[in-house]
Protein backbone atom coordinates (compact mmCIF):
# COMPACT_ATOMS: atom_id res chain seq x y z
CA UNK A 1 0.00 0.00 0.00
CA UNK A 2 2.56 2.42 1.20
CA UNK A 3 4.48 1.94 -2.02
CA UNK A 4 1.53 2.44 -4.23
CA UNK A 5 1.06 5.55 -2.65
CA UNK A 6 4.96 6.60 -3.27
CA UNK A 7 4.24 5.74 -6.60
CA UNK A 8 0.96 7.83 -7.70
CA UNK A 9 2.73 10.73 -5.20
CA UNK A 10 6.01 10.19 -7.49
CA UNK A 11 3.70 10.37 -10.79
CA UNK A 12 1.77 13.59 -9.74
CA UNK A 13 4.97 15.26 -8.72
CA UNK A 14 6.67 14.73 -12.12
CA UNK A 15 3.60 16.10 -13.78
CA UNK A 16 3.39 18.98 -11.70
CA UNK A 17 7.26 20.09 -12.86
CA UNK A 18 6.81 18.72 -16.36
CA UNK A 19 7.45 21.41 -19.33
CA UNK A 20 4.39 20.50 -21.14
CA UNK A 21 2.18 21.25 -17.83
CA UNK A 22 4.28 24.23 -17.37
CA UNK A 23 2.18 27.78 -17.36
CA UNK A 24 5.15 29.82 -16.74
CA UNK A 25 5.48 33.08 -19.05
CA UNK A 26 8.09 35.29 -19.53
CA UNK A 27 7.48 38.71 -17.77
CA UNK A 28 6.04 41.69 -20.06
CA UNK A 29 7.03 45.72 -20.41
CA UNK A 30 4.12 47.90 -21.94
CA UNK A 31 4.74 50.95 -22.32
CA UNK A 32 1.42 52.87 -23.63
CA UNK A 33 0.27 56.68 -23.86
CA UNK A 34 -1.06 57.31 -19.75
CA UNK A 35 -4.18 57.87 -20.75
CA UNK A 36 -5.06 55.47 -22.77
CA UNK A 37 -7.67 52.62 -21.60
CA UNK A 38 -7.56 50.24 -24.02
CA UNK A 39 -3.67 49.57 -22.90
CA UNK A 40 -4.66 49.12 -19.37
CA UNK A 41 -7.36 46.25 -20.58
CA UNK A 42 -4.98 44.89 -22.85
CA UNK A 43 -2.36 44.44 -19.78
CA UNK A 44 -5.16 43.11 -17.91
CA UNK A 45 -5.32 40.34 -20.65
CA UNK A 46 -2.75 39.37 -20.50
CA UNK A 47 -2.26 39.43 -16.71
CA UNK A 48 -5.50 36.83 -16.71
CA UNK A 49 -3.83 34.67 -18.97
CA UNK A 50 -0.62 34.19 -16.81
CA UNK A 51 1.78 36.90 -17.63
CA UNK A 52 3.27 39.36 -14.94
CA UNK A 53 2.93 42.65 -16.56
CA UNK A 54 4.43 46.07 -16.20
CA UNK A 55 3.10 49.06 -17.60
CA UNK A 56 5.32 52.30 -17.85
CA UNK A 57 3.47 55.32 -19.09
CA UNK A 58 5.26 57.02 -21.59
CA UNK A 59 4.39 60.24 -24.39
CA UNK A 60 6.97 59.07 -26.54
CA UNK A 61 6.68 55.40 -27.47
CA UNK A 62 8.99 56.26 -30.65
CA UNK A 63 11.90 57.11 -28.49
CA UNK A 64 11.46 53.82 -26.63
CA UNK A 65 11.43 51.74 -29.62
CA UNK A 66 14.56 53.93 -30.38
CA UNK A 67 16.60 53.19 -26.99
CA UNK A 68 15.45 49.66 -27.43
CA UNK A 69 16.96 49.23 -30.92
CA UNK A 70 13.97 48.61 -32.56
CA UNK A 71 13.17 50.12 -36.10
CA UNK A 72 9.39 49.70 -36.21
CA UNK A 73 8.02 51.13 -39.68
CA UNK A 74 4.98 54.19 -39.25
CA UNK A 75 2.67 51.19 -40.67
CA UNK A 76 3.47 48.64 -38.11
CA UNK A 77 2.80 50.75 -34.84
CA UNK A 78 1.04 50.05 -32.18
CA UNK A 79 -0.89 51.85 -29.46
CA UNK A 80 1.16 50.25 -27.01
CA UNK A 81 4.54 48.58 -27.44
CA UNK A 82 5.53 45.78 -25.10
CA UNK A 83 8.73 43.90 -24.80
CA UNK A 84 8.21 40.28 -23.87
CA UNK A 85 11.08 38.10 -23.45
CA UNK A 86 13.62 38.62 -26.96
CA UNK A 87 10.38 40.19 -29.09
CA UNK A 88 8.64 43.28 -29.26
CA UNK A 89 4.91 43.46 -29.78
CA UNK A 90 3.04 46.01 -31.20
CA UNK A 91 -0.58 46.08 -30.36
CA UNK A 92 -4.08 44.03 -29.57
CA UNK A 93 -1.94 40.33 -30.12
CA UNK A 94 -3.87 37.94 -29.18
CA UNK A 95 -2.71 35.04 -27.06
CA UNK A 96 -2.71 32.42 -29.87
CA UNK A 97 -0.14 34.44 -31.87
CA UNK A 98 1.85 35.83 -29.18
CA UNK A 99 1.81 31.76 -27.52
CA UNK A 100 3.10 30.30 -31.35
CA UNK A 101 5.56 33.76 -30.85
CA UNK A 102 7.50 32.51 -28.06
CA UNK A 103 6.64 28.86 -29.09
CA UNK A 104 8.16 28.69 -32.54
CA UNK A 105 10.67 31.57 -31.21
CA UNK A 106 11.51 33.01 -35.07
CA UNK A 107 14.76 34.85 -36.31
CA UNK A 108 12.56 37.93 -36.39
CA UNK A 109 12.52 41.36 -34.19
CA UNK A 110 8.80 40.51 -32.77
CA UNK A 111 5.27 41.28 -34.45
CA UNK A 112 2.09 43.37 -34.81
CA UNK A 113 -1.04 43.85 -35.19
CA UNK A 114 -1.45 47.73 -35.86
CA UNK A 115 -4.13 49.46 -35.36
CA UNK A 116 -6.88 49.27 -32.64
CA UNK A 117 -9.26 45.92 -34.40
CA UNK A 118 -12.74 45.99 -33.03
CA UNK A 119 -13.13 43.24 -31.44
CA UNK A 120 -9.04 42.42 -30.11
CA UNK A 121 -8.40 41.64 -26.77
CA UNK A 122 -8.73 44.91 -25.24
CA UNK A 123 -10.41 46.40 -27.24
CA UNK A 124 -14.67 46.64 -27.46
CA UNK A 125 -16.90 45.83 -30.22
CA UNK A 126 -17.29 42.82 -32.47
CA UNK A 127 -14.08 40.98 -34.75
CA UNK A 128 -15.81 41.81 -38.10
CA UNK A 129 -12.73 40.07 -40.05
CA UNK A 130 -9.57 38.06 -39.46
CA UNK A 131 -6.41 39.82 -37.29
CA UNK A 132 -3.14 39.93 -39.65
CA UNK A 133 -0.11 39.82 -37.31
CA UNK A 134 2.65 41.39 -39.25
CA UNK A 135 6.54 40.43 -38.94
CA UNK A 136 8.59 43.30 -37.45
CA UNK A 137 11.67 42.42 -38.55
CA UNK A 138 15.17 44.16 -39.96
CA UNK A 139 13.57 46.21 -42.80
CA UNK A 140 10.64 47.71 -43.57
CA UNK A 141 8.58 45.05 -45.49
CA UNK A 142 5.56 43.71 -44.07
CA UNK A 143 5.78 40.33 -43.96
CA UNK A 144 2.56 38.94 -42.86
CA UNK A 145 3.31 36.42 -39.76
CA UNK A 146 -0.13 34.93 -39.19
CA UNK A 147 -3.65 35.77 -39.97
CA UNK A 148 -6.24 34.73 -36.86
Amino acid sequence: MFRSIMSVLGLVMALAVSPANSTERPPATLYKNPQCGCCEQYANYLRRNGFTVKVVPTHNLSLIRRQAGVNIPEKLEGCHTIFIDKYVVEGHVPLKTLDKLLTERPAIRGISLPGMPDGSPGMTGQKTEPFTIYEIGSDADARVYTTE
